[in-house]
């Protein structure tokens, strides 16, 4: 299954072994590892628990974007995860990447409702977030290792709820 905007410049696809490489470059970027840490071995197959989509802008690849899905009906929901690489951050292809991702999962896979949690340090992350319709819901303190793994720092959870003006 492959996700594509409306003007087909971003398309969301599933993982094949050629962009194994790329990613793992792109994971290992300074800006991207500040908040993703160290990639781990095995990646980008190595969280079977998450559906994992290569991001492509104009047919490059350009990053990975992810779900992972409650299942327990009482609880049901998915939560996101995303890098890009750096050569095309501020442009928008990270809100696009989340709104096309949380519109599959509120139409297709049947969620009412979708988080992401960003550090708060994040503020790029956090902007691009709100464009794609999420809402904060507050801060988790000291709720993720820092990358040196000496410390920790907070989060900001934030949600997009099915009639909250999602996409």
């Amino acid at each position: 299954m492959t996700l594509a905007s409306k003007n087909g410049s971003i398309r969301l696809r599933p993982l094949s072994d050629g962009d194994a490489e790329e990613l793992l470059r792109i994971h290992r970027e300074p800006d991207v590892m500040r908040w993703w840490d160290d990639p781990a071995e095995g990646f980008p197959w190595d969280e079977p628990e998450s559906t994992r989509f290569t991001i492509e802008v104009s047919g490059a690849v350009a990053g990975l974007i992810q779900f992972s899905e409650e299942t327990e009906p009482k609880y049901r929901h998915a939560s996101i995860d995303i890098f890009i690489a750096a050569r095309f951050h501020g442009m928008g292809y990270g809100t696009e990447a989340v709104r096309l991702l949380a519109d599959y999962l509120l139409t297709q896979r049947g969620h009412h409702r979708i988080t992401i949690d960003p550090a708060v340090e994040n503020v790029a992350a956090i902007s691009a977030y709100r464009k794609a319709g999420f809402r904060d819901v507050g801060v988790m303190r000291q709720a993720e290792r820092d990358a040196d793994g000496r410390g920790w720092h907070d989060a900001l959870l934030m949600e997009l709820v099915r009639g909250d003006g999602a996409r």
